[in-house]
């Protein structure tokens, strides 16, 4: 379902538990927010290794490269990796790339039947192979068993747009995404300070909405979400989110705390930040934020409008 744009505030990275109790005191400067929506690198060299499980990193010699490019795909530069089938005069492609070719991209013979080459796997057994982002700064090289899961999570893998939704598909580096938000995005505020107030406006709205904001405190930004989504039945559920434009290795050097007050009834959440790598949906997915229904919303709410306080707080090494 669409979303409309976002210019407000929310939260982000669950890790703690909600706390009733009686209303805090007064809060700090606020923002207003309305609801709104929300490559391959060529690899690098390689290292021999006696067995799986093998890790590390740094320079290899020229004779692992050349070992290693034999692994190379003729089509996306990437390393073909177990299980490695072959054309019949014995080129190699990828698995990726074979599902979307009939004939070998080297000599153009038929891809099919498909015959394995039980030799070369064995070769990349014995091979640690480089991170796909090694161009970008990762120096690590891996089993090839181990490769796929540790380039899903990289710290050196590009960037998403962090904005709730899937109507932006821009990727870039960390240092870029600031400069993207403030481009691209032009309608989310940005409030400074480690302690604010933010006010999502016209909670009401029907479907699912997005609120968005940006904090900036002790030389960093957070993104602040509030994501209304319809469940079952016409019944909705509220989640309010922080995201850290960083690292995970940053995000743990920071605590937040997410405070819906009034009405002598008070709703506190405190955890850690996410980085913007992990994103929004898979706290929303693990129910680890800020998770409250419509009756809650209302509870809080001041003539459709909701105030979450929001403070940001540095970890003690």
């Amino acid at each position: 379902m669409s979303r409309p744009s976002s210019a407000g505030p929310g939260a982000s990275k669950p890790c703690g538990k909600q706390q009733h109790g009686p209303p805090p005191a007064a809060a700090p400067a606020a923002a207003i927010a309305a609801p709104g929506a929300g490559s391959a690198a060529v690899p690098a060299a390689a290292a021999v290794i006696s067995g799986p499980g093998a890790a590390g990193g740094g320079a290899v010699s020229p004779q692992h490269h050349e070992l290693t490019s034999l692994f190379e795909c003729p089509v996306c530069f990437d390393y073909v990796l177990p299980p490695i089938l072959q054309c019949q005069a014995g080129h190699l492609v990828c698995n990726q790339c074979r599902q979307k070719l009939s004939l070998c991209p080297t000599c153009r013979g038929s891809l099919t039947p498909s015959i394995r080459n039980l030799a070369m796997e064995k070769v990349a057994s014995a091979v640690l192979f480089p991170c796909k982002y090694a161009t970008t700064g990762c120096s690590l090289t891996l089993h090839h068993t181990e490769k796929p899961e540790h380039e899903d999570i990289c710290e050196y893998r590009p960037y998403s747009c962090p904005c709730p939704g899937a109507s932006c598909k821009w990727q870039g580096s960390l240092e870029a995404v600031m400069s993207h938000l403030m481009h691209a995005h032009k309608s989310i505020t940005t409030l400074q300070g480690e302690d604010i107030v933010f006010l999502a406006t016209d909670i009401n709205l029907p479907g699912a909405v997005d609120w968005v904001m940006m904090q900036s405190c002790f030389g960093h930004h957070f993104m602040l979400v509030l994501e209304k989504q319809e469940k079952y039945e016409g019944h909705q559920q509220f989640f309010a989110i922080v995201l850290l434009i960083g690292t995970r290795k940053q995000a743990e050097n920071f605590a937040y705390r997410l405070e819906l007050n009034g009405n002598r009834r008070r709703l506190t959440w405190e955890a850690t930040p996410r980085s913007i790598h992990d994103g929004v949906a898979a706290a929303i997915l693990n129910s680890d934020c800020l998770v409250f229904d419509t009756a809650i919303a209302h509870l809080f709410a001041d003539n459709g409008n909701l105030g979450i306080n929001v403070t940001i707080s540095t970890c003690c090494p």
